[in-house]
């Protein structure tokens, strides 16, 4: 699976419009810059989790490859015996 132009485009315009858009409707007051800073620095921690989310999956880890005879003695470990065959 590779990188499809169009989510990355989509939820980055998405994150850009919640980062901007919503700290320019801040109550005025004495924090309004402190809520302003907030609002920006959430919406781009959220923009780079999901970013980080959707590239995990273009190359996933995959588990360890066991021999056959791991798996035997995993088996025989936790009382599960296998029969060869």
């Amino acid at each position: 699976m590779g990188a499809a132009f169009f989510p990355v485009l989509f939820f980055t315009a998405f994150w850009a419009c919640i980062g901007i858009g919503v700290p320019m409707m801040t109550p005025k007051g004495p924090h309004q810059s402190l809520l302003r800073c907030i609002m920006m620095l959430t919406a781009a921690t959220c923009w780079l989790f999901w970013l980080c989310c959707y590239m995990a999956q273009m190359n996933p880890l995959l588990g360890p490859k066991l021999s056959r005879h791991a798996i035997y003695m995993i088996a025989k470990e936790w009382g599960n015996e296998l029969k060869d065959g």
